[in-house]
């Protein structure tokens, strides 16, 4: 177990930010169960136990799988998650069939915003512009976008970049778009490989947002680290708040 976090402080005042930019999934979306869902009912149309495979494993293969299926040359996310589900059948002995490699993207949809996220979104939207920097393709964004319900000034896209986070091409890009200098950009994430490592050497302010409580990486591992930690978006409103 984690010992008790220290109180945490901004190291800015909060008025220095023109924009908050997010990582969606992981970040505002609970992927997790969506993934797990889509999974073990492909698992059980060929027979494989649910028993003897536990959750933790199928995340961590499906985050390995993933990373091996995005690097160059871009493809679109839908068939990333194809890779995955290909990569699942040889991990555990069955071949899927075409309707089930797109299990995955099908299941996107349906992917739900966690329980802070919306009214998170529309407590900053009254004083920040709103960014997304996501590896996700256009087409399957319009569906989570209407579950976050708070409309966003930016959506950069993996598909709009041709590249894949943690290429720093995706937030180049972004900053493009926006017309800000990076001092004015505060990025959200809670994955530390794809959005804090890439993005906090180009001198993004930076908040990993812990929401499964992992371990920050040890001192000296070489991995860039966060400005702030913080375990869900309502406590990155209040610390916004707090240092107004």
């Amino acid at each position: 177990m984690r010992e008790p976090a220290p109180a945490i402080r901004l190291p800015w005042p909060a008025d220095r930010f023109e924009a908050i930019t997010f990582d969606c999934y992981g970040t505002l979306i609970d992927w997790r169960p969506g993934i797990l869902k889509a999974v073990r009912r492909v698992f059980i149309s060929h027979g494989v136990p649910g028993s003897r495979i536990s959750d933790q494993e199928i995340l961590e293969r499906y985050n390995q799988l993933e990373s091996e299926a995005e690097h160059p040359p871009y493809r679109r996310y839908r068939e990333v998650l194809a890779a995955v589900m290909q990569g699942l059948g040889r991990a555990f002995g069955f071949s899927p069939t075409t309707d089930e490699l797109d299990a995955l993207p099908d299941s996107l949809p349906g992917w739900k915003p966690y329980a802070d996220t919306v009214n998170a979104l529309r407590a900053l939207k009254t004083r920040y512009r709103l960014g997304i920097i996501s590896n996700i393709d256009e087409s399957l964004f319009a569906h989570t976008a209407k579950l976050l319900e708070v409309p966003f000034d930016w959506v950069v896209t993996a598909e709009s970049v041709g590249s894949y986070k943690p290429s720093q091409r995706n937030f180049e890009a972004a900053l493009k778009r926006m017309g800000l200098g990076r001092e004015k950009v505060l990025h959200a994430a809670q994955s530390r490989r794809h959005d804090i490592a890439a993005v906090k050497p180009m001198g993004w302010a930076t908040v990993w947002v812990n929401r499964y409580g992992l371990e920050p990486d040890p001192a000296g591992s070489g991995s860039a680290q966060p400005d702030i930690e913080v375990p869900d978006l309502r406590t990155l409103v209040e610390l916004l708040n707090a240092g107004r």
